[in-house]
């Protein structure tokens, strides 16, 4: 049953061993143009026709009526590099109908009524590389050797519009892999293979295709990626193994490969982490539209090529699992940014793609993108895919931009250097404005306005007291006011003469009358008011002192007070 359902849709030829005799004479196609090339396609032609030229290189024989290719039909053709003889009806060809065109390259059977393949038929094809001989009903491929003939094979539907259940192929049994024993192409893309049908395929894993350098199972039906690297780890010559589009939904801790395989392709499955089971001879590896949300576990150290597109991983793999990574394609993730720090890790990367993420445009990240490849700089790494693809996906006033067209203020950019320096600023502002109000002595000014104000508060309650009838007595004849360095003439000279005179003076003395634990000023401000007089020793130190300076001044500013409101009561006196 097996066998039956993998001859229907391989290609072969029948065994026809004559040609049919020559009653209908030959039609003649002059389609042909200076190319060389005759399209004689769609003509209803019932046997392969003569030409006009000579040394045809390409004929469309496609879409006609034939039903049998003699032994001459073609005699004429030895030129010819592409032969194409797709759906007609041709159920026999004699064999040895292509023995004269040993250059060709190009063979199209299919979709034919071919019911068995005779080897003589290609024996003579030494120049051979593409043939197909899908979409025919086989009985019999043929005596033993005519499949170790091909080295390329691809299976696929019969049909082109009927549905796959209907139309793709379940099995290709042992026995006939058995046959191919020069195979080095087996393309079983897009059938219903399981991981079962395939065992039987691939003969469990014997080694039976030991040619074989590329087999691609792809969008089919298998689930154990486990299994498969068991079938193909015999198969010592294999460099590419396309396993795309499966189900695939785990990745086993560990895996048996061949020591060969340098492509491996798992895209389009659903694998959601990655394991030490890839095989590190890899150079080429695709997990490109899996659920992936990180790469970090996994070293390949002679992969060249990595593709991701088509994932969720929010950062860049590490570039020291991959020395010798030189192109790497992560687009459709959920990348937020990235930065020279990731990519100084990839030591030969020249090609990255990483367009269509999630990106945050932050300052860093958008500097370091128009700086590496706005033109500022040559770097080694080149992006290969459009500036359309690098859009901002934050902050929201700039999503939808392109990255390298956005332009961030220098305050969004570099806020805390900015306000750094305007704190700086500031601080510097204000000491200079401290040292200017210092070379100006503009605090011994504030102190003295601050001190005339408290006067003035208190002459006003004096004044208030007066007219109560509570005001305080005057104790002093004359406050003394002099510096320190004049002490002692003060005091042994000065007070004596006056507190011994005639009649004595009563004079307050800031060593011997000031209050103690009160202000300074306050003292002053008492001293003045509780004097009848203030009495100041005028020196050179007198002027450098700091306090007898405040004193001088209060009095000057209390002598101007009590004349100007002297002068008021005697205009109020006038009105």
């Amino acid at each position: 049953m097996f066998q039956k359902a993998f001859l229907f849709f391989l290609s072969s030829h029948s065994n026809g061993q004559s040609s049919l005799p020559d009653v209908e004479k030959r039609s003649t196609c002059g389609q042909c143009d200076e190319r060389l090339f005759c399209n004689c396609s769609s003509r209803n032609y019932r046997r392969v026709p003569t030409v006009t030229v000579t040394k045809v290189v390409t004929l469309d024989l496609s879409f006609n009526d034939i039903t049998t290719v003699a032994e001459d039909d073609l005699r004429e053709y030895t030129w010819l590099q592409t032969l194409d003889l797709r759906s007609n009806r041709i159920k026999s060809i004699h064999e040895w109908a292509f023995h004269l065109l040993q250059g060709l390259e190009s063979l199209d059977l299919s979709y034919n009524q071919l019911a068995a393949l005779t080897p003589a038929w290609f024996s003579k094809l030494l120049s051979l590389q593409h043939l197909n001989l899908l979409g025919n009903c086989y009985r019999t491929l043929g005596p033993g050797g005519t499949l170790s003939l091909f080295r390329y094979v691809t299976c696929k539907a019969g049909s082109q519009n009927a549905p796959k259940s209907q139309s793709s192929m379940y099995v290709m049994p042992c026995p006939t892999s058995h046959l191919l024993t020069q195979l080095e192409y087996l393309d079983l893309s897009g059938n219903l293979l399981t991981d079962l049908t395939l065992t039987e395929s691939l003969c469990h894993g014997d080694g039976t295709l030991r040619n074989l350098r590329v087999l691609n199972v792809s969008d089919n039906a298998l689930k154990s990626l486990s299994l498969i690297s068991k079938l193909v780890t015999r198969l010592d010559k294999l460099v590419h193994l396309d396993i795309s589009q499966n189900g695939y939904t785990s990745m086993p801790p560990t895996c048996s490969w061949p020591q060969t395989l340098t492509h491996l392709n798992v895209s389009g499955a659903k694998l959601r982490r990655v394991s030490p089971c890839l095989p590190l001879t890899l150079e080429i590896l695709d997990l490109g539209h899996n659920d992936l949300t990180a790469f970090h576990s996994v070293a390949l150290p002679a992969l060249r090529e990595l593709h991701l597109s088509g994932n969720k991983l929010m950062h860049l793999p590490p570039g020291w699992l991959f020395p010798s990574l030189e192109v790497l394609l992560i687009q459709s993730n959920t990348l937020n940014m990235f930065g020279p720090v990731d990519l100084q890790l990839y030591r030969r990367l020249r090609a990255l793609q990483a367009g269509q993420n999630r990106f945050v445009c932050s300052c860093e990240f958008v500097y370091f993108m128009v700086w590496r490849w706005g033109g500022a700089v040559e770097g080694s790494v080149e992006l290969t895919d459009r500036w359309d693809n690098y859009l901002c996906d934050s902050p929201l006033p700039l999503q939808g931009q392109r990255v390298d067209r956005v332009r961030l203020s220098p305050f969004q950019c570099h806020r805390i250097l900015l306000v750094s320096a305007l704190c700086g600023c500031t601080l510097a502002a204000g000491t200079l404005f401290v040292i200017l109000l210092w070379k100006l002595h503009a605090v011994w000014y504030l102190r003295m306005m601050w001190a005339w104000l408290k006067a003035k508060r208190k002459a006003g309650n004096q004044r208030r007291r007066d007219a109560a009838g509570n005001a305080e007595p005057l104790c002093y004849d004359a406050f003394v006011s002099y510096s320190e360095q004049d002490a002692e003439w003060v005091e042994e000279f000065l007070v004596p003469e006056l507190e011994n005179s005639q009649p004595p003076l009563s004079l307050c003395l800031h060593k011997r009358d000031f209050l103690p634990g009160h202000w300074i000023i306050d003292n002053i401000i008492n001293a003045m008011e509780r004097s009848r007089r203030t009495l100041f020793v005028l020196s050179e130190h007198f002027v450098h002192s700091e306090w007898c300076r405040y004193g001088f001044i209060l009095s000057c500013l209390t002598t101007i007070r009590e004349y100007f409101m002297s002068l008021l009561q005697r205009i109020t006196l006038l009105l």
